[in-house]
């Protein structure tokens, strides 16, 4: 695969959902390209391990257990980051849960766990982040959506579908409302990802057009190019990154 790099040195990046899968492969490409990385996760054991892996490659990084659900734990993990590096320039809103079950039979918890998670999560950190941002002349939000919340609904996914499209919707308003504060807002739509997070009976290679599965680094290079100064003219956009399955 072909390396892709930017500078994003003296720039500290906040990863949630960076211990596993797409995250993890975002926290090391920010690494990579010299930002300083709070690595956050619910999982303390892989989170530190994501951390240790970008300080052993010569980058900075700290690991951090939080449940982006609360708003309190959320805020608490600002204050460390700010403690740890200074700032946040860039916010990459990662952590992402699914409950597989039909609309007729899901339960109320697991329906309030998706979108505490996946929609409220990214609320919170997206907010409390912004403010900081704001008061220190502006950064970059990437927020990892899914084609399911835009043009691919899943099956059995409902509460999935929901929250991804939730998070849609709030990367363009967020984008409009923190434009004047030089605060970009993006989103990312993966799919057709050889990662963890994935079931592997969902993939249909025939309906993709390239003819395979995707990467988790495809989905970080993404990223690094809507955190690099490369795309200063962009914001409130949703890019996909699935082979062509969803073209719209």
């Amino acid at each position: 695969m072909t390396n892709f790099s930017v500078d994003l040195t003296g720039k500290a990046a906040l990863v949630t959902g960076g211990a596993l899968g797409i995250g993890r492969a975002i926290a090391l490409a920010l690494g990579r390209a010299g930002a300083s990385v709070f690595v956050v996760d619910v999982n303390p054991d892989k989170t530190d391990d994501v951390a240790e892996a970008i300080v052993a490659e010569g980058g900075v990084a700290q690991g951090w257990y939080a449940d982006v659900s609360n708003k309190l734990t959320v805020g608490s993990m600002i204050e460390a980051m700010r403690d740890a590096f200074g700032k946040i320039d860039i916010v990459v809103n990662g952590s992402s849960v699914e409950k597989i079950n039909s609309f007729i039979k899901l339960d109320e918890w697991d329906w309030r766990r998706v979108i505490d998670v996946n929609l409220n999560g990214t609320f919170f950190v997206s907010q409390l982040a912004g403010r900081v941002m704001a008061e220190e002349g502006g950064g970059v939000i990437v927020n990892i959506a899914s084609t399911a919340g835009h043009t691919l609904p899943r099956a059995n996914s409902v509460s999935y579908v929901a929250s991804k499209g939730g998070v849609i919707g709030l990367t363009k308003e967020m984008a409009r409302e923190l434009a004047p504060f030089n605060i970009r807002v993006n989103a990312v739509c993966p799919a057709n990802i050889d990662a963890l997070e994935e079931r592997p009976e969902r993939f249909e290679l025939n309906r993709i057009p390239q003819g395979r599965l995707g990467q988790p680094e495809e989905v970080a290079y993404v990223v690094l190019f809507l955190c690099s100064d490369a795309a200063s003219y962009i914001t409130g956009q949703t890019i996909h990154v699935d082979g062509g399955e969803s073209m719209d």
